[in-house]
Parts: C-alpha cells; sequence; structure tokens
C-alpha cells in the first residue's frame, strides 16, 4: 500500500486487538438482560472494527489530512461565509462553567450560561434592529421555518386564512422556497431586473390579497445591494403581507445597515456564518430569528425572560407556535458567536463588513477581465462571474471548479444563483489576506489560460488529488454510505 492508498477502518481490523485498556470492574457485572427489555438487547455482535490505538490515530490523522477547512486553506464558497474561527471562541466554549452545565440543571444553577444567552439575545436584537430574538432554531433553513410559522401563525390570527403564498426572487437561497414550502405555503417568483436587483414592476403584478410574505436578504444573492427596499416593503406592507429577511448575506451590512431599519419584519442569522460559529461537515449551525412587535407573542417558547436580576424561561406562552428545537438551541455555538460579538465591539463588526466589501470588489475587478461580468456594479460582500467565454472553448465552470482543486483551493460556489449562466459565486470574506486573494486570482487566471491554450488540463482535472474526477450524478443519485464487507470470490 503507498501513502496514497487509505484502507477502510473496517479493513485495518485484526481479531483480538484493541484501541482501550480500562481497569477491572470493582463491583459485579450485571446481566443483559437485568437491564434492558429483550427487544433492545442485540442478537449479534455489531461487527465493529478491531484495531489498536495507534492505528486509529494514524487512520483518522491521514484522512483529516485530506480534508479541507478554513484552517487549512481558503474557501471561498459564495453565501456561505466560510470566515476563519477565532480561537478565543473555542477557548471560552471549553471553559467548565460552560462546556460542563447540562440543559436539565435547575435555572438557579446555570443563571450564568442564562445571562449570557440573555445578553447575545440583546446584542442580536440591536445589530439587526429587531425588538426580540429567539436562540432556539438549529440553523439557517431552521430559522426561515421558523419565522415563516410566525408569518402564518399571525395571519391566522387575524382571520386572514387566504394568505397562502410567499413571494421568493429569481436569486433567492434553494432553501427559500422550500421552508415556504414547508411551512405550508405556496411560493410565487418575482423576476430580477437587467441590473440583478427585483423587478418593482413584478413585484407589484405578484402582490396581492393572498401574498403572506417577500422572502429575500439584502444584498441579494448576486451580491447587490436592492436599491429599493424601502419601496418594497411599503409594496408589500400596503398588501398585507410580511418582509422576511435570510441573513445569509449580513456579513455585507453588519454595523452599517439593519434589516430592522429596512422594513423587514422578521430576520433569521447564522452565528455559524457571520458570526464565527465553525460550519460545514454537517454543522452544527444556530439560526436565531428576530421579529417585530408584533410578532412576538408567536415566538417559540419557552422565552428567555430577565425578571428583576434573574434569568428564566418563560413557558407561559399561549400563542406561541410551540417549542422548534430541544431545550434552548445549540448553546456551544451561541457562546462562540457571543464571545466573537463582544471581542469585536461595534468597530470591530463595522471593520468585518468594509473589509469583507473591500476584498470582493477587488477580486471581481481583477477577474473582470478573464471571465464575464454578469452585472458590471460595485458588489458587497461577494460577486457573481460567468463562465460562458470559456464554455465556448469547451470548459465549463465544474472544469474550472474541479481545476482549482489542483492549487489547493476549494472551489467557490457554482451554478448558483440559477439566473447567471455558468455561475461563478466568490466570497472571500474579511478574514483573508491581500496576499491570499492574489494567489487564488492568478489561480483563476491561469484557468482561464489553459481554457484557451490547452483545455484538456481543466476538463480533465483534477490531477494532483488523492481521488480524480467524481462522478457527482452517480454520487448523489446512488450513494453508498456505509460499509459493507465483501466476501472473498472463490472458484
Amino acid at each position: 500500500m503507498n501513502n496514497q492508498d487509505q484502507a477502510l477502518i473496517f479493513e485495518l481490523t485484526k481479531p483480538g486487538r484493541t484501541g482501550y485498556s480500562l481497569p477491572d470492574m470493582e463491583v459485579p457485572e450485571a446481566a443483559l438482560e437485568d437491564l434492558l427489555p429483550e427487544s433492545y438487547i442485540r442478537k449479534t455482535e455489531p461487527g465493529l472494527p478491531e484495531v489498536s490505538e495507534l492505528d486509529i490515530m494514524r487512520h483518522y490523522t491521514a484522512l483529516s489530512k485530506r480534508n479541507h477547512g478554513v484552517d487549512s486553506g481558503f474557501y471561498p464558497l459564495g453565501s456561505c461565509t466560510m470566515k476563519y474561527n477565532p480561537k478565543i471562541n473555542e477557548n471560552v466554549a471549553r471553559l467548565a462553567g460552560l462546556a460542563h452545565i447540562h440543559p436539565l440543571q435547575e435555572e438557579e444553577t446555570v443563571q450564568g450560561a442564562m445571562e449570557l444567552l440573555f445578553d447575545l439575545q440583546e446584542h442580536l436584537k440591536e445589530i439587526t434592529g429587531m425588538e426580540e430574538v429567539t436562540l432556539q432554531p438549529a440553523a439557517g433553513a431552521h430559522g426561515e421555518w421558523t419565522g415563516l410559522m410566525m408569518i402564518r401563525a399571525f395571519h391566522e390570527a387575524n382571520g386572514d386564512t387566504e394568505r397562502t403564498k410567499v413571494i421568493v426572487p429569481d436569486s433567492a437561497h434553494g432553501t427559500n422556497p422550500a421552508s415556504a414550502t414547508v411551512a405550508g405555503f405556496e411560493t410565487v417568483t418575482v423576476k430580477s431586473d437587467e441590473t440583478g436587483l427585483v423587478d418593482l414592476e413584478d413585484l407589484k403584478r405578484v402582490v396581492g390579497r393572498d401574498t403572506a410574505a417577500l422572502m429575500l436578504t439584502n444584498p441579494n444573492t448576486l451580491g447587490l445591494f436592492e436599491e429599493n427596499i424601502l419601496e418594497m416593503a411599503a409594496i408589500v406592507h400596503e398588501a398585507g403581507g410580511k418582509l422576511y429577511y435570510d441573513g445569509a448575506n449580513l456579513n455585507a451590512v453588519l454595523s452599517k445597515a439593519r434589516p430592522g431599519d429596512m422594513g423587514f419584519d422578521v430576520v433569521h442569522l447564522n452565528l455559524h456564518k457571520t458570526f464565527t460559529g465553525p460550519h460545514g461537515g454537517g454543522g452544527p449551525g444556530s439560526g436565531p430569528v428576530g421579529v417585530k412587535k408584533d410578532l412576538i407573542k408567536y415566538l417559540p417558547k419557552p422565552v428567555l425572560v430577565k425578571e428583576g436580576d434573574r434569568y428564566t424561561f418563560d413557558y407561559n406562552r399561549p400563542d406561541a407556535i410551540g417549542r422548534v428545537k430541544p431545550f434552548y438551541g445549540n448553546f456551544g455555538i451561541n457562546v462562540r458567536a457571543y464571545t466573537y460579538i463582544r471581542t469585536m465591539g461595534p468597530d470591530g463588526l463595522k471593520a468585518v463588513t468594509e473589509y469583507a466589501v473591500l476584498n470582493a470588489n477587488y477580486m471581481m475587478r481583477r477577474l473582470a477581465p478573464y471571465y464575464d461580468l454578469p452585472f458590471d456594479r460595485h458588489c458587497k460582500h461577494e460577486f457573481v462571474l460567468s463562465g460562458k467565454r470559456q464554455k465556448k472553448l469547451g470548459v465549463r465552470t465544474l472544469d474550472i471548479a474541479k481545476r482549482l482543486l489542483d492549487f489547493g483551493y476549494h472551489p467557490p460556489t457554482i451554478y448558483f444563483p440559477l439566473n447567471v449562466e455558468e455561475c461563478i459565486m466568490i466570497e472571500p470574506t474579511e478574514t483573508e489576506s491581500k496576499e491570499t486573494l492574489d494567489a487564488f486570482i492568478d489561480a483563476m487566471i491561469q484557468i482561464a489560460k489553459e481554457a484557451e491554450d490547452n483545455p484538456e488540463i481543466v476538463q480533465e482535472a483534477p490531477h494532483t488529488t488523492v481521488i480524480k474526477r467524481l462522478d457527482e450524478a452517480l454520487a448523489a443519485r446512488k450513494p453508498v454510505l456505509r460499509y459493507e464487507k465483501k466476501e472473498p470470490v472463490t472458484n
């Protein structure tokens, strides 16, 4: 086996090897059938691998070196805000008084943790311009659904049962229409105009008595600020609908503009994005939701409140949509976000936006001569290129993404938003240095030149990775998600 090969942990097994050493029990071992009902007792061995501790460590350390994360390299996923996660956040989250508490403890024993959560809510209210916040939702799409359920409860309480439709821009995140559908709404698409912004005339056309809400983010998924947001808010509000803010792009406006001041009634935040909680690989996330006054009574319960100098959970919420997550959110991510906000302060959060926007515009202008720029205007935290020029040469955006792997970069978001052909969406964030940005730009320029001079290099990429070109369609349609032992073939 060479260094590029990596056996599965099940293939390393040797009968009798163990990865642990425990002292003899000091109490008699109870029979399993005395502890569990018969139906819960496994009838066969689980077939776990038998390996030494050293083999385990070498196996997973080798696998970790093949992974890509923000600590190991540039991660320019558009709309995902893959910024560096400051290690002070990890230190605070691991403090014994925070890491070792249990959600079933009495409130009196965790007042410090509850004060931290309450203080975080207050900060998020100020940052977003909302009047109350819940930390329960577990991530972004969960926050979307939670906000939409509150909007639904609001309309139903007012007898507006005909408000069954949610308006979603054609450049929206895919989770927006999905969340609306799960919340029981129908979705209606509103088009973008030639400048990449919501078409006001089309918005006026689709708004009506059946409108429950308009979902969008500002800046939008093209990285462009919706300059007519106040007029859009007026159009929706005059029709009796609510405005929902997808917080995925909040990194572009921190301490510069607040969703509440733009006219939004509900906002969800991605603490695992904007506020540096680690994410990717399945989470965990945190998707707090903020609301304006007329939606407060519909917040999921319990609601964390302060009574005098004591913090408590208020369960007496008869109009609440109910509980949306066990306990009170993903506590560890909330601690990390709180640490980030406190260490940055107002001036630091403002600088986040300024550098994120500066980095994005710098990259966009340097790459514009080599790729098509669908919207040639000032962008915010991210920007969109098009690979139409390269496609005419036989090189698709997917090929460009694959080729970037050879340079050691995680590819940017591709083929999203859907209203840009051969889309490449890049978000550098504020945490990357100019040297890193320049190196990535140089790689993108080299790929553009390769597409002209020697397209096969790009079409057949990647060349240097452990696993070569994968079949995404096959992986999506017929994924292999569990290990199955293959019996040896005998003649």
